[in-house]
C-alpha cells in the first residue's frame, strides 16, 4: 500500500498514487473534503475525508448512479467530468459538468449521507469544469471551462451570475478569459476564490500532461483578469503539475492540491505548498533574493516536505483516532452489507448484480446478459478499482460453482489495452478463456477488437488444470511490474521519463501454482487510469432455466 505519511513529520509525492483526477477540496473547521471526476463509472463523485491532507480515506460517493438513462451502458470517457466542491453556509455543494448533457448540482447537510437528487442547472453540450463561488455580497457566480470536442473551441472560461441557492444560472454568460489571445492554450478546470479584495482564478492551462498552473486575478468579478503561471514542472519528475484546489489549515498555512497525469496509472494527486507575494500565489518550492524576492514567478513541485501544521499538540497528532495514518482501501474480504469504497461497475448497477452475504464473507455476482458481438470492455457489471501504487500484485478467490452454459467469470485489466482471465462454462465442460483486447476511440467513440482463446480444463482432479472441489474455486492473480520509462510528445511538448508498466493476468486451481499467463503493456482508458477488477457475464445468445452466478471470497493485496 502508497503511503503518502512518512511517520517524521514529513509526507512524500504522490499523497495518492491512484487515479482522483481533477481533484477539488475544501476545509470545514478541522475536516478536509476531496472529490474526483468518475467519468461514466457509478458509483460516481467519489469523496475522500482526511485530517491533515496527507492521508485520506474515501467516505462516500456523491453520486449513487450517473444522472441519464444512457449510462446504462459504458460510455468511456463521457459521463462526470471535473468537479466543484464548496461549502456555505451550512451545507454542501458539488457541481459536475458532463460534456455532452449539462452542468449539474448536488447538495448535502451531511457530507458523509445521501446527497440531493442532482439538478441539471445548464442543459447542453460544451460547457465543463464548473465552479460555483458566493460574494461577500450575497451573490453567487459559476466559472466554468469548455470543450472543444463539443462546442468546437476550447482554451475560454465563462462566468454567468448564479440563484443564491445554486440550483439555476440567471444572469447572462461572459466570457472573462480567452486564452487562445495569449499563450494560456487549454486553459480549463478554473477554482475561484476571493483574497484581499481580489477575484482569483486558478486554472490549469498547458495540456494534461505537459501543463501548468495559472491564476487569474482581478478587483472585477467580470475581469479584466490578469494572470501569472504559479506552478511548472521545472527540473522536476512532475510533469504537467496543475489543476486541483487552494485549501488552507486552522493555523492559516496555504496548501495545494492538484494532479500528475502518469500515463497508465492516472493522474494521481499531489500536495505543494503554497505562499503569497504582493497578493499572487507561489505554489511548490522557489528560490529567493537577500531581500526575500521570489526570483521567478513560479514554483516547482516538491518531492518530500512537512506535513501540513494543524494546529495540534504531538501528542494529539500521535493518536491514530484523531490523525489516523491511512490510505484508500485495497483488500476487501466482502464482510459487509454494501460494497467497499473502493469498488465501481462499468457502468449505472442495476440493483440485482450482486448480493451481499457478510455472514458467509462472500459476495455473489449474478451473470449479466451480454450480446455475442459485446467486447469484454464494455461488459456492464465489471466490478472495478483503481491501482493501488506503481507495483503490486493482488490475488481474488472466487468459487465458480453456480456457473450456467454460456457463463464467463474471472479477473480483467481494464484500459485501452486490456486483457481478461477466467472460466467458460458451456454444454462439453470448462474452459480457461484467455481476452487481449484493444479500445480505439472515433470522435469520443470506443470501437473494440479483441482475440479469445479457449482451453478446455481436466475433469481429472488429479491434473493440474482441474477444479480441486465441488467448489470450484479459482484463485486469479494480477500483477504490475515497472518495465522502464518512455520519452513522448504530447501536443508538441516533451513529456520525458513516462513510467511503462507490464500488467498479467494468472489462475491457480490451488492458490499455489499459477499458469496461463496472459500479459500486456498497461495503457490508461479514455481519460482514466487502467482498472483491475472482477466480472461474471452471460452470452444472451444461450437460454438457461436459472441464472448462473459466482461468489467472491477476497481479493487481497501484496
Amino acid at each position: 500500500m502508497w503511503m503518502a505519511d512518512l511517520g517524521n513529520g514529513n509526507y512524500k509525492n504522490p499523497i495518492l498514487y491512484a487515479d482522483y483526477s481533477d481533484p477539488d477540496a475544501i476545509r470545514v473547521g478541522e475536516d478536509f473534503f476531496m472529490i474526483a471526476s468518475s467519468f461514466s463509472n457509478a458509483p460516481g463523485l467519489p469523496l475522500l475525508h482526511s485530517k491533515d491532507l496527507v492521508n485520506w480515506k474515501v467516505v462516500n460517493y456523491i453520486l449513487p448512479k450517473i444522472p441519464e438513462f444512457r449510462y446504462r451502458n459504458p460510455i468511456h470517457g463521457c459521463g462526470v467530468w471535473a468537479p466543484a466542491i464548496r461549502y456555505h453556509e451550512g451545507t454542501y455543494y458539488v457541481c459536475f459538468p458532463m460534456p455532452d448533457e449539462g452542468i449539474y448540482m448536488t447538495t448535502a447537510k451531511d457530507p458523509f449521507g445521501k446527497w440531493t437528487e442532482p439538478v441539471n442547472i445548464r442543459p447542453g453540450a460544451g460547457w465543463i469544469d464548473p465552479c460555483p463561488f458566493w460574494d461577500e455580497d450575497g451573490k453567487a457566480y459559476l466559472v466554468a471551462g469548455v470543450a472543444k470536442s463539443r462546442i468546437g473551441y476550447k482554451s475560454v472560461l465563462h462566468m454567468v451570475e448564479m440563484a443564491a441557492d445554486g440550483l439555476s444560472l440567471i444572469g447572462e454568460e461572459k466570457v472573462v478569459f480567452d486564452g487562445n489571445l495569449n499563450d494560456q492554450v487549454t486553459i480549463e478546470g478554473p477554482k475561484m476564490y476571493k483574497r484581499n479584495g481580489y477575484y482569483y482564478i486558478f486554472a490549469p492551462a498547458g495540456g494534461v500532461k505537459t501543463g501548468w498552473q495559472t491564476v487569474l486575478r482581478s478587483k472585477n468579478v467580470y475581469g479584466p483578469y490578469e494572470y501569472k503561471m504559479v506552478l511548472r514542472q521545472g527540473d522536476t519528475v512532475v510533469n504537467g503539475p496543475h489543476q486541483g484546489a487552494w485549501i488552507d489549515t486552522p493555523t492559516g498555512q496555504d496548501w495545494f492540491i492538484h494532479f500528475q497525469d502518469v500515463y497508465a496509472a492516472g493522474r494521481i494527486t499531489h500536495l505543494q505548498p503554497m505562499t503569497w507575494y504582493e497578493d499572487w500565489p507561489i505554489i511548490g518550492e522557489y528560490e529567493k533574493d537577500e531581500n526575500g524576492r521570489p526570483l521567478k514567478e513560479y514554483g516547482t513541485p516538491v518531492l518530500e516536505y512537512k506535513k501540513p501544521d494543524m494546529g495540534v499538540s504531538d501528542k494529539d497528532l500521535a493518536d491514530s483516532n484523531k490523525f489516523p495514518v491511512c490510505a484508500p482501501d485495497l483488500d476487501d474480504e466482502f464482510d459487509k452489507d454494501s460494497l467497499g469504497m473502493q469498488w465501481q461497475w462499468n457502468a449505472n448497477p442495476e440493483t440485482d448484480w450482486a448480493e451481499f452475504m457478510p455472514e458467509k464473507s462472500v459476495i455473489k455476482l449474478n451473470a449479466v446478459d451480454s450480446a455475442n458481438q459485446r467486447p469484454v470492455c464494455d461488459y456492464r457489471n465489471l466490478l472495478l478499482c483503481k491501482w493501488a501504487e506503481p507495483e503490486f500484485s493482488c490475488v481474488t478467490k472466487m468459487s465458480l460453482k453456480d456457473l450456467e452454459n454460456g457463463d464467463f467469470a474471472g479477473c480483467v485489466a481494464l484500459g485501452q489495452n486490456y486483457i481478461a482471465l477466467g472460466i467458460y462454462k458451456d454444454s462439453d465442460g470448462y474452459y480457461i478463456r484467455k481476452v487481449t483486447g484493444n479500445q480505439n476511440f472515433d470522435c469520443d467513440v470506443s470501437y473494440a477488437s479483441e482475440n479469445v482463446t479457449d482451453t478446455a480444463l481436466s475433469k481429472d482432479v488429479k491434473d493440474f488444470h482441474s477444479f480441486k472441489s465441488e467448489e470450484k474455486e479459482v484463485y486469479i492473480k494480477y500483477s504490475v511490474k515497472r518495465i522502464g520509462y518512455q520519452d513522448h510528445i504530447e501536443g508538441g511538448l516533451k513529456v520525458n521519463n513516462a513510467p511503462r508498466e507490464l500488467q498479467c493476468l494468472e489462475i491457480s486451481f490451488d492458490s499455489k501454482n499459477y499458469s496461463y499467463a496472459l500479459a500486456c503493456e498497461a495503457k490508461a482508458g479514455r481519460w482514466v487510469g487502467v482498472k483491475n477488477g472482477v466480472f461474471v457475464s452471460h452470452n444472451s445468445l444461450i437460454k438457461n432455466e436459472k441464472r448462473g452466478s459466482i461468489l467472491v471470497d477476497y481479493i487481497r493485496y501484496n
